[in-house]
């Protein structure tokens, strides 16, 4: 999606109903500021105002994402295609959160074991040593806890009998047994148990994603 041609439609739908930034963030509840980045193209409306947004703004959803007025013989075209950028969007972000996970955790783990092995090798006074360890053992704790809660929105969970996708609860995902992102999970599909394997779509696509 054009993010610039968005936010130039969007100033000019605002400017056609005779409001300023300020009349319309204040229908929809939110601060002058937000409209002036869609406007200047630095950010989107977000998916729970846009319905408010285009009823003020006498257009519809496929519009907006078009950025411009769309004509009823191409309506369906230039709607799937807005489905599909925005279906783009949302597996790019997954990915960068899936990466983010590996960010996180990759330093946090080997520093973490680095103050081990300095505890366990270094001399240093009792008290010292059983600090640093703690703390280690601390540290790795909390962000794999962080990490599962990323990984665990970061996409869906594919079960291997049903191959239904869907998002487990936060704990589902932390208590299940895993290998890597695959964990061992109760399908609420088809009930069965299986390893389930992360992908980052909820459709299923021809490279198997």
């Amino acid at each position: 999606m054009d993010q610039i041609k968005i936010g130039k439609f969007i100033a000019s739908c605002r400017k056609e109903q005779g409001m300023t930034q300020a009349a319309l963030a204040e229908k929809l509840g939110i601060s002058d500021r937000a409209v002036s980045k869609w406007e200047t193209a630095k950010s989107l409306p977000d998916a729970g105002i846009m319905l408010e947004l285009c009823e003020l703004l006498n257009i519809n959803v496929n519009e907006l994402l078009s950025g411009e007025r769309i004509m009823t013989d191409t309506y369906n075209k230039k709607a799937e295609e807005n489905l599909l950028a925005m279906r783009r969007e949302v597996d790019e972000k997954n990915r960068q959160l899936l990466n983010l996970e590996i960010l996180i955790v990759a330093p946090a783990t080997i520093a973490g074991l680095l103050l081990c092995g300095v505890a366990a090798y270094v001399e240093m006074p009792t008290g010292l040593r059983a600090g640093l360890i703690v703390f280690a053992v601390v540290m790795i704790v909390t962000v794999a806890f962080i990490a599962v809660g990323i990984e665990q929105k970061a996409g869906y969970y594919e079960c291997q009998k049903c191959f239904d996708r869907h998002i487990p609860t936060y704990w589902q995902t932390n208590l299940a047994p895993h290998i890597g992102r695959t964990r061992y999970m109760k399908c609420p599909a088809c009930g069965k148990w299986s390893y389930q394997k992360k992908v980052l779509t909820k459709e299923v696509s021809g490279d198997g994603n």
